[in-house]
């Protein structure tokens, strides 16, 4: 990666960053897809119970995993400003962090998982399912994490093919995995819906070991030494990272909370097939919304390299190149999903109720993907900048303050029912991109004022 002059030598630097992002993002998600897909063959209830599951587990995992994209951040900063003789050690520093993450996040969840399950208005059955799917999923959590912090050291020096390979060579054994044990063959157990998580966490370890090997293998990475040349723990460079991980971690919570929320009070409000035709709608939005997220890492490596190297200008039309152009895809992707809402719903389902309930649900998807598109990228942009305090109030407000409030209110003391939930959806991601548009102009003027004092 290299500082660039011209607006077409950028285009080709971003698209050359992106598209390996984007199918990496389409790769991961696609485990879930698979997880979703599957699981709804078996039944209803595996379908419900799997939603619950990954409900539960989404707003943990995209909380931690934003506290370790600081690694993005740091790399691509140090790239940017010549100093890469410290990557190996904030890499490493972050692997112990990581490890460390994950034991939180296993102990809590032994204490919390049962009496959380309990409180929901759920069948024996969906709740038998979701418990066992994320025990399964458990076994998996330490070798994600230490395997996520592997991507952001590649990804902040603008290697995102690396991960690519990893990621397309994983899929193939998610669904032969997912195979095996959702229906029981290979000689695996037919474990329904509680097998995707088996599966998932197997994968994860797959992925963490075809990312050490990368670390050895590629002749650009190998110098770093990563595994040959360990460092003691320092709380102070945790601590680095942590100022810039937990706000960012927190955002990414706060908006990935706002779905998992809904999930759980169409739970508690409202039947299983209701439940089913929502994760329905947003298994397959959340497939589209691959291609902004993706834009918005890519723009943080750019973003962040420009910013290091003190080219607030180049930094500037990336963001612009990049926000744009997140709305711009998600508006094609909107028609497309008007017209062809059912016949998606049917590729999860043959129940007809459910299809038509998230036919429903994916027009009001139309609307909050474009909110979601601009949101995106403005958070992609600002971490670039380290700016992550102010965006991860933001979030808060929008999401926790006004769009859950909004969305209980008009479920549940409205005609728009389960549907209510998801204009709260709309409202708190529509706040949230007005708030970080607004906070981006702020940065970027106080960036180009320090440039010129230097």
């Amino acid at each position: 990666m290299k500082h660039v002059e011209t607006r077409r030598e950028k285009l080709k630097l971003f698209l050359m960053i992106l598209w390996p992002i984007m199918v990496t993002q389409v790769s991961l998600f696609a485990m879930s897809l698979v997880d979703t897909i599957m699981s709804g063959r078996v039944g209803t209830d595996d379908l419900a119970g799997v939603a619950i599951g990954s409900s539960l587990w989404l707003p943990v995992f995209t909380g931690i995993n934003g506290i370790l994209l600081a690694v993005t951040t740091i790399v691509a900063q140090l790239v940017g400003s010549g100093k890469r003789e410290s990557i190996a050690e904030s890499v490493t520093q972050a692997m112990y962090l990581s490890m460390a993450l994950a034991v939180v996040v296993l102990i809590s969840g032994s204490f919390l998982l049962e009496p959380i399950l309990t409180l929901m208005n759920l069948t024996d059955a969906v709740t038998h399912i979701s418990h066992h799917y994320l025990i399964g999923l458990s076994i998996g959590i330490i070798p994600l994490f230490l395997a996520s912090v592997l991507r952001n050291f590649f990804d902040g020096q603008g290697f995102t093919r690396i991960t690519m390979i990893i990621t397309v060579l994983a899929v193939p054994f998610n669904v032969l995995l997912n195979y095996g044990f959702i229906f029981g063959n290979f000689g695996l157990p037919a474990l329904g819906g509680v097998g995707a998580g088996y599966a998932t966490a197997v994968t994860f370890w797959i992925i963490l070991v075809l990312s050490i090997w990368m670390t050895f293998k590629i002749n650009v990475i190998r110098h770093y030494q990563i595994f040959v040349k360990w460092f003691k723990p320092s709380w102070k460079m945790w601590k680095e990272q942590l100022s810039i991980g937990v706000p960012i971690g927190l955002s990414i919570f706060f908006e990935s909370s706002i779905f998992s929320v809904v999930t759980l009070l169409m739970g508690i409000m409202f039947t299983t097939v209701t439940i089913a035709a929502h994760q329905i709608a947003l298994s397959f939005t959340s497939l589209i919304f691959m291609i902004p997220l993706s834009i918005s890492m890519a723009l943080t490596i750019v973003v962040g390299f420009s910013v290091g190297g003190g080219k607030i200008e180049a930094a500037k039309q990336y963001g612009r190149l990049g926000v744009w152009g997140g709305i711009g895809i998600l508006a094609v992707g909107a028609v497309f999903l008007y017209f062809f809402r059912e016949q998606i719903a049917y590729l999860y389902t043959n129940d007809r109720e459910v299809v038509i309930m998230a036919g429903h649900f994916f027009i009001i998807a139309i609307v909050y993907q474009l909110s979601d598109a601009a949101q995106s990228g403005l958070q992609g942009v600002l971490r670039g900048y380290k700016d992550v305090k102010v965006p991860f109030i933001t979030a808060f407000i929008s999401y926790w303050i006004i769009g859950i409030p909004a969305g209980y209110s008009l479920a549940a003391f409205t005609r728009l029912g389960p549907f209510g939930l998801w204009v709260g959806i709309t409202l708190g991601l529509t706040c949230a991109a007005i708030g970080f548009y607004v906070r981006l102009q702020i940065v970027q003027r106080r960036a180009e004022m320090q440039l010129q004092k230097t």
